[in-house]
């Protein structure tokens, strides 16, 4: 019997598949616990039309994404930190302080877990810092650190 998988199952396959498996075992144990569903003409029919919408949204996050990635690293952020004598820095900027200025100084919403930092910044001067919105876009963002009046 074809099954179409509703669900990851070990050993069988990932959702989405259709996979062929015995009778008893689809009758018994896939279809009962939901784990997937005959592969009849609807069922097919419906899998195509999911498979067109995932596809779909899918291109509309990746065009989304193209566009954020633009507009970054079209702009700068500006910041400032506290500095000690010779230079010391008594601060650090960090990714959570970056996606807030980003927020309030180009009006973009990023998430502090995207913005792919090393370590924190500790230097004054003009940082290039990736930030990583799509599996396939990375963006670099300018971030201007000055002294703290």
């Amino acid at each position: 019997m074809k099954v179409i998988l509703l669900q990851d199952v070990k050993a069988l396959g990932k959702k989405g598949e259709i996979v062929n498996i015995s009778d008893g075992y689809a009758r018994n144990f896939i279809l009962p616990k939901k784990l997937g569903l005959e592969a009849n003409n609807k069922n097919m029919n419906d899998l195509r039309l999911q498979n067109k919408k995932e596809e779909k949204i899918a291109q509309d996050n990746l065009d989304a994404a193209k566009k954020l990635a633009g507009e970054l690293e079209g702009g700068k952020v500006e910041l400032s930190i506290k500095m000690g004598e010779g230079g010391k820095a008594f601060g650090s900027v960090s990714s959570k302080e970056i996606a807030a200025a980003v927020k309030e100084q180009m009006g973009l919403d990023v998430d502090k877990k995207k913005i792919q930092l090393k370590d924190t910044i500790k230097m004054l001067g003009v940082h290039q810092v990736p930030v990583r919105l799509h599996p396939e876009v990375t963006a670099e963002l300018k971030v201007v650190v000055t002294e703290e009046a």
